[in-house]
């Protein structure tokens, strides 16, 4: 593919754009500034350095942001910065999205990518996709209640009980919570219906993913290995650091 298209696909710009960024000698690969940017190079593994950053490529993105709390998943935020202002420009340009919605005060692992047949794959109930989910909560939880979101609770808008996958209570105020399906504040409502509250949420686990210790809040990567996301099985997650 030339160097051009490349750079487009990844989303730097038009292919004019493009273009000039390789006439201005701000691409490079393996420590050689590329200069025509017509030259044909093999897309599989390769890693460009533009504007002194290297950037793999990647035909579709999948990336694993640690989202902070205080953003919005929304393309276009109403009370709360948007998480899309904690990417580069680049993966915004491509059109990266949410798969799924965290609230503005939740925290954890939040994936993103343009792939609309993966969105629809991650976020259908009928694929079974776990999110594990670690709750903090306002009164202390009994046996009583996690037996309760097992069984199924009621939730206002819907009358089939939504259940939990698994339930564990880790520590007197700490719950951690595995839901297959996604609904509207889904944690929230069903700590709700079992009279409890929901005091602080964030997302441990999506799929096979977790977050990797040294990847702080704001802070993104990308995941190279797609099954995982959607793996019922659940290993530390494999990627790679931008």
């Amino acid at each position: 593919m030339k160097i051009s298209q490349i750079l487009f696909s990844q989303g730097f710009g038009t292919r004019r754009a493009c273009a000039g960024m390789v006439y201005a000698g701000l691409v490079s690969l393996g420590g050689r500034e590329l200069d025509d940017p017509d030259e044909d190079l093999p897309t599989e593994g390769l890693v460009l350095t533009v504007e002194g950053k290297p950037w793999p490529f990647h035909g579709k993105a999948l990336v694993l942001l640690h989202k902070p709390a205080g953003y919005e998943c929304s393309q276009k935020p109403k009370h709360h910065p948007s998480v899309m202002t904690l990417l580069p420009p680049p993966l915004r340009q491509r059109g990266v999205q949410p798969i799924g919605r965290l609230d503005e005060d939740t925290t954890g692992l939040l994936l993103l990518t343009e792939d609309g047949g993966l969105i629809h794959k991650l976020t259908s109930p009928k694929h079974h996709v776990p999110k594990v989910y670690e709750v903090g909560c306002k009164h202390p939880i009994s046996n009583e209640q996690v037996a309760q979101l097992l069984a199924g609770v009621v939730l206002d808008d819907d009358p089939s009980p939504v259940r939990a996958a698994a339930c564990e209570r880790v520590a007197e105020l700490h719950l951690r919570l595995t839901l297959t399906e996604g609904k509207y504040h889904q944690v929230k409502r069903m700590l709700a219906a079992v009279s409890n509250r929901v005091e602080s949420l964030h997302r441990s686990r999506f799929g096979a993913l977790t977050i990797p210790e040294n990847l702080a809040p704001g802070q993104w990567m990308w995941v190279d290995d797609w099954a995982l996301a959607s793996s019922t099985v659940m290993p530390t997650a494999q990627a790679t650091t931008p």
